[in-house]
């Protein structure tokens, strides 16, 4: 059977992609970047058969923070190989996903010609294989994220949705991308009020939001069976998203307004060195980005899941960074099909579009120069790992009964199967984060049972806290190792 035009664009968008990403994978630790220890420690609880559990905690808390399909598909990588080369399977699994999800996306935009007809077939290749590589999603693919798999259940999805006859697929594959990430309770919801726009049989609008309600259910009994497992000074790291809320209430939305451009703003004109030119720049380019999303919306399910899915970020009290780099490829093209439908309609307009597009593209060119030219993919990680592989033979050193408090607690447990557990805490009062008392933290870290306390830098926010344990109980901690650059161990005093 000859493949069309259209398959064979996007296994090359695919394939170019994931040459991108396996050139650029990185041997950093897991747990670099937080949210990767724990998701590989999940994977290595089910692997060893203690369940769906945190690991490095004590007790060995039911996991509630993480949905348990990303943890699941790294299950059979942690349970039969090490450490290091799990971490370097499941990461060239992340760029076979990413670059899978960059191919379904240019295959399914050609064929569906969401950015209209008389485009030249290479552009909307040519837009998500530069979406596909740019910085910060090889970033976010060369840890241990969940954000590729996440990508490829969403393209499914929308694909199945936009064609309208298989409503089934399109449910399932919203169900799984919810038992992969949260926040995909935009999907069903946009999917659903897609087909309920387009006045599809209620059979088929039943079968996209059943899936997605169960999966929404059994997820939903696990977390209330298990949430009261984790210790409320857990609450953001490790217990369910409705601490998030529940402390931050709606605090978030007046700044989340107004930053969820700079990201991708960043991208195309942080080059510019006129804060003024950048401003006005930004602002016509979030006009264009909206009038692109007014068309997508009447052509394709992406449109009302995007709507949802900012909805969600501007309540939630984080910056949008790391979300946004899940659904860029959809973003650039909801923003091309502004551009071009601009310029279609407004002959006038036509030049200064051209000029923006130009200027937006030549800048991010330039980003992604300097990018690949300074490995900025991995120079965060590359810092932290080394930092750690410092100080995780001491670690190893500490009898099996140690329980340490650190930060990046995972990765510590990871490699040296000490228990450990968040020495840093905080919560929000509204937007703004605070931090416990010295004698809230003593209470807690005594709930924990530790014996040590690391301090992996000593220009963390934890060497603050550390400070200020050490000066209202002096004689708690006792110093026992020292690394150069103020970083210590310490040891805890029992009845002190």
């Amino acid at each position: 059977m000859a493949l069309t035009g259209e398959v064979k664009a996007g296994l090359a968008t695919a394939a170019a992609a994931l040459a991108v990403g396996l050139l650029t994978l990185n041997h950093a630790l897991v747990g670099v970047f937080y949210d990767d220890g724990l998701y590989a420690g999940l994977a290595t609880a089910l692997a060893t058969g203690h369940g769906y559990v945190h690991p490095n905690l004590p007790g060995l808390p039911g996991a509630v923070h993480y949905p348990p399909l990303y943890p699941a598909l790294l299950t059979p990588l942690f349970g039969l190989l090490s450490v290091h080369a799990a971490a370097m399977a499941g990461k060239i699994l992340n760029a076979m996903l990413n670059a899978a999800a960059a191919g379904l996306i240019s295959w399914h935009v050609t064929k569906t010609e969401l950015l209209g007809q008389g485009i030249p077939r290479w552009t909307p290749h040519a837009l998500v294989f530069a979406a596909a590589i740019a910085i910060p999603v090889l970033a976010t693919q060369g840890v241990l994220f969940a954000e590729p798999l996440f990508s490829v259940l969403l393209a499914l999805a929308v694909i199945e949705a936009d064609r309208g006859d298989r409503p089934w697929i399109a449910g399932a594959a919203a169900a799984l991308a919810l038992l992969t990430r949260s926040i995909a309770i935009a999907l069903v919801a946009g999917i659903a009020l897609f087909l309920l726009l387009r006045r599809a049989p209620r059979p088929a609008i039943a079968r996209v939001v059943i899936p997605g309600a169960v999966a929404a259910v059994l997820w939903g009994l696990w977390v209330a069976t298990h949430a009261r497992q984790i210790d409320p000074e857990l609450a953001l790291g490790y217990g369910t998203y409705f601490a998030h809320v529940s402390q931050a209430g709606l605090s978030a939305i007046k700044v989340n307004l107004r930053d969820m451009p700079r990201p991708l703003d960043a991208l195309a004109f942080g080059w510019i060195p006129f804060r003024w030119v950048y401003n006005v720049l930004a602002a016509i380019s979030l006009g264009i980005g909206f009038y692109g999303l007014w068309f997508v919306l009447r052509r394709s399910a992406i449109g009302l899941f995007l709507v949802f899915y900012v909805i969600i970020l501007v309540i939630w009290p984080h910056p949008p960074d790391r979300f946004l780099w899940a659904v860029l490829p959809w973003l650039v093209l909801v923003w091309a099909l502004g551009a071009i439908e601009i310029a279609r309609r407004w002959r006038v307009a036509r030049i200064p579009v051209a000029l923006l597009a130009v200027i937006a593209l030549g800048g991010y060119g330039y980003y992604e120069y300097r990018g690949f030219r300074g490995h900025w993919w991995e120079l965060q990680a590359r810092a932290i790992s080394a930092n750690f592989a410092e100080l995780l033979p001491v670690i190893q050193s500490l009898p099996d009964s140690a329980v340490v408090a650190t930060d990046d607690e995972a990765l510590v447990w990871l490699y040296s199967r000490r228990r450990s557990v968040p020495f840093y805490l905080e919560r929000y009062r509204d937007r703004d984060l605070i931090t416990p008392t010295p004698a809230e933290q003593r209470a807690y870290l005594e709930r924990m049972g530790i014996t040590h306390v690391l301090l992996a830098s000593s220009t963390s926010p934890s060497a603050i806290q550390l400070r200020a344990l050490l000066g209202a109980y002096p004689p708690w901690l006792t110093a026992v190792y020292r690394w150069p650059d103020g970083r210590w161990l310490f040891a805890v005093n029992r009845g002190r």
